[in-house]
């Protein structure tokens, strides 16, 4: 077991040993995470990373390793608190593959003070990274307007980031990863066939040698790969690619220079020397907007790297974690520009029957009354939005898998306004609306 406790910040120890020495550590509290705002120029976000803040909540646990490390941090009665640390409380929250706004409580923790708050980083750093590049890697699918993305951008971030990315990419729609690491652990398809260095590799003190770096590569994979054509001069790749595969070529690659123009010379190429159905590849430095302008070009299928795992221009998804309710009672901050709605929170979305949604419903009180009893929705279908997650510690089983975040996502991009799959800047494509319910 890898344990996941130290994956936090100091401050949450400090508070518990304080609340401890206090007698404030146990009183049942509830936290929210939720995101203020969506970055600029976004229209919705795409939860995901839930499934691994359950992975990681398994393995938090304060070993011998973390208390040793722990020493002269926080004192003796903290110390011990710890290495019997077990999280028994409660969890609810959006589905991976949901739909998310602005106000959105994205995810409920509930339980003791020490017992929640400690769980504030590990939730967040999971939460706002996968939540932001799913964000931008639906952005990218949708732009594509059903042809195929490949992500690539392992080279392009640490090493775990990239393979937590090609998950949250997958579940954004996007066809197959090139990380391997991420097909064993999630099941991501993978794809890959050659880099420049290959081409280069069967240069000699005569020359070049294109044809025989991709007699190899077809030797080894068959005619159905796709050949790198661009390592020197395009049209003359072409033809060799074509010359040595024959018509059956399954793809050819282009990684630099105006790719709209080159599909345009390549496809002419392709379909003169009698293979129409070869594909083309493009990629080099892609991001949704580059796609979107692509859309209208002979290009099959995109490889995107940096932008997607970086999230195109928004790494982080702005989500916080904040105490709303102590006690049953509803708390909340009032800084300026960082307020927040006190008490714990139901979400109901609203849609007309042909699926669009119309709204954002946030309900505080009213936790046992039906949805439709608890919004003035007319003749709209409503549904509430959070799901189990964790019952007395323990993480409910048969809870939605990729695969499933997946399709859920791609019936939820549908039903956005079609103003809000637009890559233009504008308001949230679903209004939040705030409603509090007393209990009953």
């Amino acid at each position: 077991m890898t344990a996941t406790a130290l994956l936090t910040d100091q401050y949450e120890l400090t508070m518990i040993s304080a609340a401890l020495r206090a007698g404030t550590a146990d009183r049942p509290c509830v936290f929210e995470v939720f995101a203020r705002r969506l970055p600029d120029g976004r229209r919705y976000g795409v939860v995901a990373g839930t499934g691994r803040v359950l992975d990681a909540l398994a393995d938090f646990r304060f070993g011998d390793d973390e208390i040793a490390a722990l020493d002269g941090i926080v004192d003796e009665q903290t110390l011990a608190w710890l290495a019997d640390y077990r999280f028994t409380g409660e969890i609810d929250g959006y589905r991976e593959g949901e739909l998310y706004f602005p106000g959105s409580p994205i995810m409920t923790v509930r339980g003791g003070f020490a017992d929640a708050v400690i769980l504030e980083t590990m939730i967040l750093s999971i939460l706002n990274h996968d939540s932001a590049i799913a964000s931008a890697a639906a952005r990218m699918v949708s732009a594509a307007a059903g042809r195929p993305i490949i992500e690539m951008g392992g080279r392009r971030t640490h090493e775990r980031s990239a393979v937590s990315s090609a998950r949250a990419a997958y579940i954004a729609g996007v066809t197959a990863t090139s990380n391997l690491e991420a097909a064993r652990t999630y099941g991501v398809p993978s794809a890959g066939t050659a880099a420049h260095a290959f081409t280069l590799l069967f240069s000699t003190h005569a020359g070049t040698d294109e044809k025989a770096a991709f007699a190899a590569q077809i030797d080894a994979l068959g005619v159905g790969t796709t050949l790198l054509v661009d390592t020197y001069d395009i049209t003359t790749g072409v033809s060799n690619a074509v010359a040595v595969a024959g018509p059956e070529l399954g793809g050819v690659r282009i990684d630099s220079g105006d790719l709209g123009v080159l599909a345009r010379q390549v496809r002419a190429q392709l379909d003169g020397l009698g293979a129409p159905d070869t594909k083309i590849v493009v990629s080099g430095d892609l991001d949704e907007y580059a796609i979107a302008s692509l859309r209208a070009e002979p290009v099959d299928t995109y490889g995107v790297g940096t932008s997607l795992v970086t999230g195109s221009g928004a790494p982080t998804a702005g989500m916080v974690y904040k105490l709303v309710e102590v006690d049953g009672v509803p708390v909340a901050k009032r800084a300026s520009h960082k307020e927040s709605h006190g008490g714990a929170k139901r979400a109901i979305r609203a849609a007309r029957d042909t699926g669009t949604i119309v709204e954002e419903i946030v309900v505080t009180g009213g936790t046992d009354v039906a949805a439709a009893d608890l919004v003035d929705a007319g003749n709209l279908d409503v549904r509430d939005l959070q799901i189990p997650l964790v019952r007395e510690g323990r993480v409910v089983e048969g809870l939605p898998t990729l695969v499933d975040a997946r399709d859920h996502l791609a019936r939820g991009l549908v039903s956005l306004p079609w103003e809000g799959l637009g890559l233009s800047h504008g308001d949230p494509a679903v209004p939040t609306r705030y409603v509090t319910r007393p209990e009953k």
